[in-house]
């Protein structure tokens, strides 16, 4: 198996674990209260921890991507745990082009159509950086998830 599709099953698997939290808060909530906003803990603390620059390295690094085709694939990869939008993702984007991380291009410079972003030895070097970093937090998310489970329903996550 490539190194970049064991990388994106990782990113999944992690995801996936931190996806269950987002369904048991809709659940706890119940039907037609699951607003989600800046107060969310789960994603308020995952954006706080990196997650977001950690999946924009980690999506270019397979390859350059535009901003609306990372929020579409963050979307995606995260099941709508993290719903990032152009005033996040942008400036995001500007931030981690300004500290070298990426470099973006202009897919037809003369009219400023779509900008692709690519990752630096820079970037590549953060992403490495953010992947051990952040990956206790997600593992953390998990464990806790399974805990409240099997607390409060007496079995164990996904059975």
């Amino acid at each position: 198996m490539p190194r970049a599709r064991k990388r994106a099953d990782a990113t999944r698997d992690a995801v996936a674990q931190a996806t269950r939290v987002h369904d048991a808060e809709d659940t706890a909530r119940g039907a037609g209260r699951s607003q989600r906003g800046p107060a969310d803990p789960l994603t308020g603390g995952l954006r706080r921890a990196d997650v977001l620059p950690l999946l924009v390295l980690h999506l270019i690094s397979d390859g350059p991507s535009y901003g609306n085709q990372l929020m579409e694939r963050i979307g995606s990869v995260t099941a709508g745990v993290l719903s990032v939008n152009p005033n996040t993702m942008y400036p995001l984007l500007r931030q981690l082009e300004g500290r070298g991380l990426i470099e973006g291009r202009w897919e037809h410079p003369e009219r400023r159509s779509r900008r692709y972003y690519s990752i630096t030895d820079a970037g590549r070097g953060e992403y490495e950086r953010l992947h051990r970093e952040v990956r206790p937090l997600l593992d953390s998310i998990a464990r806790s998830i399974e805990e409240i489970v099997r607390e409060v329903y007496g079995v164990g996550v996904g059975r």
